[in-house]
């Protein structure tokens, strides 16, 4: 079942015995966990029939004895078991799985990793129970899901400022989360976010970002590109050399796959790139424009040869402000 399917049942009080959450993004699991914990039962209820076990800390036994209880002057009572992929004899909840007690709503929260779909509890789970999967989204689909989180929070974002905040905050749901909420406490809704919202409350700079880079190095903007490459220098942690050749790599590999794309519709191209819309692709007709195949390849080997410097390869004292500022000068004068 999908996530979004279990929130409107939830909302519509429409429960189910047992439900296993699994899956190596956390975010979605703690966002449902703390659904049932807040809004099952209301707060006198609470009192008498919650129950938030830790899987480190308890056997299938408790488990079982804690489920088997009927609610006090409740419907129901909510079992939640945190951390479950630490509990002693997870499989062995199989009994009580194939013949749960439906005045007892038990939440499994297996996190970081998806549970073994081979196994017998995984079989008896999928007959008995809500089975949800909480995958992380792959980085292009990033741009989309913050989009869609800031219209949750009644905020809108264009997709430049959207994909900013993607290639700098990257895939953990939490840590996007936390920052997209910065700006609902300080931006009245309705409110569009702009690149100087984005610098002031979540601190990515608006002028001197990897998208402004490939910007500069597009245009062939030397002055351009060696400002950013200053601040980049200047602030090593939030622009490390490997963030940084990742980024360009990515860039051109995209670059090299539009020289095979040139007539391509937009949406083709946008599909093949794997960008999140179609705005994007304007960039990558501009950028083959500047840079022929030939070129392109070069630039990719170069990066490649930084990537392993950047990771201690063939790199014996170089620092990597030395070695940022010697691949600006190499990938600009191809």
């Amino acid at each position: 079942m999908k996530y979004d399917q279990i929130l409107k049942e939830l909302k519509a009080n429409q429960y189910k015995p047992v439900y296993f959450l699994h899956g190596n993004e956390p975010y979605y699991i703690d966002q449902l966990a703390n659904f049932f914990e807040d809004n099952i039962l209301d707060e006198t209820e609470k009192a008498f029939n919650l129950t938030i076990l830790y899987g480190k800390d308890i056997d299938h036994k408790q488990v079982v004895d804690q489920a088997r209880r009927f609610p006090m002057m409740a419907s129901h009572q909510v079992v939640i078991i945190k951390e479950a992929q630490s509990m002693s004899g997870l499989q062995q909840l199989q009994t009580y799985i194939e013949n749960p007690l439906e005045t007892t709503i038990l939440v499994i929260c297996h996190k970081h990793k998806k549970f073994d779909g081979r196994t017998k509890l995984a079989n008896v789970v999928k007959k008995n129970a809500v089975l949800f999967e909480s995958k992380k989204p792959y980085d292009n689909q990033m741009p989309a899901w913050i989009t869609s989180y800031l219209t949750g929070i009644k905020l809108k974002i264009g997709p430049k400022e959207a994909a900013l905040i993607a290639e700098y905050l990257g895939n953990d749901l939490g840590k996007v989360a936390n920052e997209l909420d910065k700006l609902a406490i300080n931006l009245s809704k309705g409110h569009t976010v702009t690149a100087d919202n984005i610098q002031e409350h979540i601190g990515i700079s608006k002028d001197y970002n990897i998208f402004e880079l490939q910007d500069a190095l597009t245009a062939r903007n030397h002055t351009k590109a060696y400002q950013i490459l200053k601040y980049f220098q200047a602030n090593p942690r939030n622009n490390p050399l490997v963030m940084v050749v990742a980024a360009l790599f990515g860039f051109f590999s995209k670059v090299y796959l539009m020289h095979t794309l040139r007539n391509a519709p937009d949406r083709e191209v946008q599909k093949v790139l794997g960008l999140p819309t179609p705005y994007f692709v304007k960039d990558y007709r501009k950028a083959a424009q500047q840079f022929n195949r030939r070129q392109t390849e070069k630039i990719i080997h170069l990066l490649k040869n930084y990537d392993l410097k950047s990771k201690g390869v063939g790199n014996a004292s170089s620092s990597d402000q030395s070695m940022m500022q010697e691949m600006m000068y190499h990938i600009l004068s191809v």
